[in-house]
């Protein structure tokens, strides 16, 4: 594979208080210098801050990427922060990472979980961990998005990150009452798998993204209500108190010294990030609202992997050999979607941007952070519990892959 050249050098200037009424439809670059006097600024804020700005929404299928850098002139305000979080599939680990990470930063924060508390959904990581947010400080509410006004009570905050909805009719509320409440920065998790198709990978911001994608409409809203605000696009994610399957899918196989069924050639690339990491971009974005605003991030690791890449890590992690088979899901008559937890194909970004705006630096290991994973995966027992593998096994009749008894 040929090396991406890195990005040409440039400096741009960027208007902090710069609000889009509409998002920019068109692949064009912005350069602007907003100068204020002292007496504008609070004692905590920044008195210069210099930053790139990308066009949000370009047709154009090719990036318009300019490095550049961040002068930050004092520490970051302490804020109050609410977390609107998912009560299910992946991304609800990361509203469990953000808000120790913030809490270790000195951030008042509040996490509202979807639902209900006794519910069986919070019986399962990352809820049945809240305590660790608790006891750093933290407040823990639960309830419905769309009565935020209701389930806070009245309370204030500086921020507001929503990682639950997925499309406008879900957000659309959180937004409305964040404006409408005082909020002054809003930041939403949306998703790399909005990115359109390319001959030309990695993804990287300014890419072109599909418009009919509930995420993009949601995406385009904040852009027009808020004047300070900040997307970031995650892909799959590693870490403890994760509920949804990623490393887990290979140990299931690997420790029960059954093959590994891959569709394709096992080379198809992707990206797989620490929960840390996101948090940690999100975070910056918290600290330097100017830098962030009216920026898109991909929130994802510095590192592709391949397929097959990653059943060997996992394989090194729990220390035994493991047995790769590859197959055709249209010759085998299987959903790869319901046989592989990954996309059949090369999905991966890189988290320019965040480099660049933010100096956020990753440190996703897959190699030792599988390690570690490993080892939560054989104390909870999953490495004995009774499964089945029906898919697997008619991939396997189909190749004639023997499977030990």
């Amino acid at each position: 594979m040929a090396t991406l050249a890195p990005p040409s050098s440039s400096l741009a200037f960027s208007s902090p208080s710069l609000k889009l009424s509409q998002p920019s439809l068109l692949c064009s670059s912005r350069l602007s210098l907003s100068l204020r006097s002292s007496s504008q600024l609070s004692p905590l804020s920044p008195s210069l801050s210099i930053s790139p700005s990308f066009s949000a929404y370009p047709i154009c299928s090719r990036r318009l990427f300019t490095s550049s850098f961040t002068v930050k002139a004092s520490a970051a305000e302490k804020k109050k922060v609410l977390i609107v979080n998912t009560n299910s599939g992946g991304h609800a680990v990361i509203g469990f990472y953000f808000a120790k990470e913030l809490l270790g930063s000195g951030h008042e924060v509040s996490i509202l979980t979807v639902g209900e508390e006794s519910s069986d959904k919070m019986k399962k990581p990352p809820f049945s961990r809240f305590s660790e947010i608790v006891g750093a400080g933290g407040k823990t509410i639960w309830g419905n998005p769309a009565e935020l006004g209701k389930v806070v009570e009245g309370a204030a905050f500086d921020v507001v990150l929503d990682n639950n909805g997925k499309d406008l009719d879900a957000v659309r509320p959180v937004v409305d009452w964040a404006k409408s409440a005082g909020v002054k920065q809003f930041l939403f998790i949306s998703s790399a798998g909005i990115y359109k198709l390319t001959d030309e990978p990695p993804h990287v911001e300014g890419d072109a993204v599909k418009a009919d994608a509930g995420h993009v409409g949601v995406e385009k809203y904040i852009a027009e209500i808020f004047s300070s605000w900040a997307i970031f696009r995650p892909q799959y994610m590693i870490g403890s108190g994760n509920n949804k399957d990623c490393e887990e899918w290979f140990f299931d196989r690997i420790v029960r010294k059954r093959p590994v069924p891959i569709p394709g050639s096992g080379m198809q690339l992707t990206n797989i990030a620490h929960a840390r990491d996101l948090s940690s971009m999100l975070t910056l974005a918290v600290e330097n609202p100017e830098a962030a605003s009216g920026n898109i991030f991909n929130c994802v690791s510095d590192r592709a992997v391949t397929l097959d890449g990653m059943a060997k890590l996992c394989a090194q992690a729990a220390g035994v050999p493991v047995e790769i088979v590859h197959y055709d899901p249209k010759a085998v008559g299987i959903d790869a979607k319901k046989a592989f937890p990954f996309r059949n194909m090369h999905f991966y970004a890189e988290p320019r941007a965040a480099k660049e705006i933010l100096g956020w630096q990753g440190t996703t290991n897959l190699p030792e952070d599988l390690k570690e994973r490993f080892d939560e995966y054989v104390k909870i027992g999953r490495d004995k519990k009774p499964m089945k593998f029906e898919i697997d096994d008619k991939i396997l009749e189909s190749l004639k892959v023997p499977v030990a008894a």
